[in-house]
């Protein structure tokens, strides 16, 4: 056999090897809130629609490529900076730019989960939605996905013991501190969220006692007036203010909050309402930062209690 024969033979050899590698020998099955994905293990361009998985992404040390346009969290105001692809909004992607962008893993949850089917057709996708009944059980779920996805399970799983430590502290500290009611404004109208909402956690994990336990658990809270919080007359009061925490022009809570009704709560009497980070509860409830950030907000409101 010549020199050049023998080069052919070889290299045949050479792809018969190649070819007998799966062409994603790489890839991680990762089970999610929609079923099972298949990604590449530590993916270099990510798409995020989520902003709790972006605020876990960041606080793990991962990089988005693309995230949605809008506000955002403090902790996230990176992410507004032009040199960040904006790939739609937090319910609608633009289609054109998530293919254009060719990512390796895009992240829907929550308000985009709807868009999985669509943006599974570009790339391989994962639903990180949060159980708003088990929220931190779907942190640590989320964070152990992050960990795995990317190779920083031992950080994932440093930041949940921390997490779950800081928590543990604020559930004692709340301990006879009072009873709690978290309202929500927007649009100059209130409504009130209890055990088992998508805000329960204040009660459910923080172990604020409820001042209303019997409150509707949908979505959008139970509608109420002034006079049921006088009627409450709750010892804590804590403000979501949804206008300010999407950037929408309109009454602060504050202004809707300061009558003659809620004046004569204990709340209000003992200084005890706490206007709470819109965005975090909002926008990012679930993600690593903004967890950690509430519980310290909460922690030291009680410090102060009366």
């Amino acid at each position: 056999m010549n020199l050049v024969a023998r080069s052919f033979s070889a290299a045949l050899v050479a792809l018969a090897g190649f070819a007998a590698i799966p062409a994603h020998a790489e890839d991680i099955t990762i089970k999610h809130a929609q079923g099972e994905t298949a990604v590449p293990a530590k993916p270099e361009k990510v798409i995020v629609f989520d902003l709790a998985a972006l605020d876990m992404l960041d606080r793990l040390g991962i990089a988005a490529a693309g995230v949605p346009a809008g506000p955002k969290p403090s902790h996230l105001s990176k992410y507004t900076a032009d040199d960040i692809a904006k790939v739609g909004t937090l319910f609608e992607p633009d289609y054109e730019t998530v293919n254009a962008a060719e990512p390796d893993l895009i992240i829907v949850g929550g308000r985009s989960a709807a868009k999985y089917p669509e943006l599974a057709k570009i790339a391989p996708t994962v639903d990180l939605t949060v159980d708003s009944t088990d929220i931190l059980g779907s942190v640590e779920k989320n964070a152990q996905i992050i960990g795995t996805i990317f190779d920083r399970q031992a950080d994932a799983k440093t930041e949940i013991e921390k997490l779950d430590a800081d928590i543990a502290a604020l559930k004692e500290k709340a301990a006879g501190k009072g009873k709690g009611l978290l309202i929500l404004t927007t649009g100059g109208k209130v409504s009130a969220y209890g055990p088992g909402s998508r805000f329960g956690i204040l009660h459910d994990v923080f172990g604020i006692e409820p001042a209303a336990p019997d409150l509707s658990i949908g979505n959008h809270g139970q509608p109420i007036s002034h006079e049921f919080i006088l009627q409450t007359n709750p010892d804590w009061l804590f403000v979501i203010d949804r206008d300010a925490a999407i950037g929408r022009e309109g009454a602060s809570a504050k202004q809707v909050l300061d009558n003659d009704l809620v004046r004569q709560t204990n709340a209000w009497k003992n200084e005890q309402v706490v206007y709470l980070d819109g965005a975090n509860w909002y926008l990012a409830n679930g993600g690593l930062t903004a967890l950690h950030q509430t519980v310290d907000q909460i922690s030291q409101a009680l410090d102060k209690a009366k």
